[in-house]
C-alpha cells in the first residue's frame, strides 16, 4: 500500500488520534486524507510490534472508531463548567 509522504509532526498526530478511543478513522480521514487501512499501515510502521498488536486488538471492532456505528450524533459530553458549554 502506498502511503503518502507525511512529516514528523503529522505522524505523530495521527499516532495520537488513531490510540484516542473515541476519534473515528473518519475524523483522521477527514484531517489527513488517510483511509482506515493507511492509517493501520503508518501505525504498525511507526509502532513496536506488541503495540502495535495491543492497538489492533483493542480498536477491532470498537464501535467508537468508526463514525457510522456510534450510537451518538456528534460531539462528546460537555458539562456546564467547561469553556464553550452553553
Amino acid at each position: 500500500m502506498k502511503l503518502p509522504e507525511l512529516d514528523s509532526e503529522t505522524i505523530d498526530r495521527v499516532l495520537e488520534m488513531a490510540w484516542e478511543d473515541r476519534t473515528p478513522f473518519e475524523a483522521i480521514e477527514l484531517q489527513f486524507g488517510l483511509s482506515e487501512p493507511q492509517v493501520i499501515a503508518v501505525m504498525r510502521r511507526e509502532m513496536k510490534e506488541s503495540s502495535f498488536r495491543m492497538w489492533r486488538k483493542r480498536v477491532t471492532g470498537r464501535a467508537t472508531k468508526h463514525a457510522e456505528q456510534r450510537d451518538f450524533i456528534a460531539g462528546r459530553f460537555r458539562s456546564q463548567s467547561q469553556k464553550g458549554s452553553s
